[in-house]
């Protein structure tokens, strides 16, 4: 296997550290530890006081699995394998269901190990454009006519990244018809679930919606946990889930203990947990709102409809990346250029589910006013 450098990934190794202000991180504002500590109940606080710094059970502790399974309808704990990420879980995921000669189907713009690390596998891989102009949401039928007959799998991302698009329900169940019918696993990029703005237009999960679906799930997003670097796979195909647990033995082999207990304090407090995520992006939303309303002639800026991001584009004629690169030298405000995300567009990708958006869009702005107006 040779993957190509993740360029995200090198761009965020260069400027996360170094840049004073973050407009365009992925993640919910992290939680301070003794914050999440005050939300244990009970089991939580004497597994935490109690925790010897071993090996843990390969699958994930068993009431950590009990806890993810409950985000779903129909899974149970036997259903859910953890994983140190939601990066090893889609690596794993590739590498178990794809080889040489088979097919794939997977939007774009995306972050890039959803494609990449399939074609690093053997596979050739069909790219079904998102666009603006439709508000970033997926059209089924450009799927559908993507699928060939050894198409193994369709890998959509709902909510999705960068652009904080989000389907609706009749395009979903079409999906996942498209894939009972092809005989294609759907795959669904979860990792934003439990931020839609609107509870209604929550999809059913894709472990829910079929046998063999599959849901890639991560603390780090909707949760607010990064640093403990806890991801799942969820799928009712307990084969699939055997292959899995084969492969990860060759990756990480078991997660860190201290990273599940507190996984599981979160998820056991989790309504308490996203309602206290949702609050920051609630609040910063309305301030980008008015920010691209003020600067129409600068920025085109397509509302999410969930998750921490969104994809605006500039509208001049200066290439958003040396746009971007003066801005953090300049401000030390830093932005995500789309074309880490292989877009030619112009669109660049800002977060907001961080307490200093203020902060960092007030630079901006007093950069904008110097430089564009």
């Amino acid at each position: 296997m040779r993957l190509h450098n993740f360029a995200l990934e090198r761009f965020f190794a260069r400027w996360e550290f170094a840049a004073d202000l973050l407009l365009c991180a992925s993640d919910i504002e992290g939680w301070p530890l003794h914050e999440l500590l005050d939300l244990a109940d009970e089991d939580g606080r004497r597994r935490w006081q109690e925790l010897r710094l071993g090996y843990t059970e390969s699958q994930g502790d068993p009431a950590l699995r009990a806890e993810i399974a409950a985000l779903y309808e129909r899974v149970s704990a036997d259903d859910v394998l953890v994983f140190s990420g939601a990066e090893e879980a889609i690596f794993a995921l590739h590498n178990v269901l794809l080889e040489a000669g088979d097919h794939a189907v997977i939007v774009r713009p995306a972050y890039q190990s959803l494609a990449e690390v399939a074609r690093a596998a053997g596979a050739d891989i069909s790219r079904v454009e998102l666009r603006e102009a439709a508000g970033w949401r997926l059209d089924v039928s450009e799927l559908e006519a993507a699928l060939r007959p050894n198409t193994r799998l369709i890998l959509v991302n709902e909510p999705h990244n960068p652009t904080g698009s989000l389907s609706d329900r009749a395009t979903f169940d079409r999906l996942v018809e498209l894939a009972a019918e092809s005989g294609a696993r759907l795959i669904v990029d979860e990792v934003y679930r439990f931020l839609e703005f609107d509870p209604a237009d929550r999809l059913p999960a894709g472990a829910d919606a079929l046998e063999t679906g599959v849901s890639i799930g991560v603390m780090s997003k909707s949760f607010g946990l990064a640093g403990l670097r806890i991801g799942w796979i969820a799928t009712r195909d307990r084969q699939l889930l055997a292959r899995l647990a084969a492969f990860k033995d060759y990756t990480t082999i078991c997660s860190s203990a201290p990273s599940e207990v507190l996984a599981l304090i979160a998820l056991r407090a989790r309504d308490r947990v996203l309602a206290r995520n949702r609050a920051i992006v609630e609040a910063n939303l309305p301030l980008l709102d008015g920010f691209f309303g003020r600067w129409g002639g600068v920025f085109e800026w397509v509302r999410p409809r969930g998750g921490s991001i969104g994809f605006p584009r500039l509208v001049t004629d200066r290439p958003v990346d040396s746009f971007a690169d003066e801005l953090v030298r300049e401000t030390g405000v830093l932005i995500l250029p789309g074309t880490l995300f292989a877009d030619a567009g112009n669109h660049f990708r800002v977060g907001y589910g961080r307490t200093n958006l203020p902060a960092a869009l007030g630079r901006l702005e007093r950069y904008v006013e110097a430089t564009l107006r």
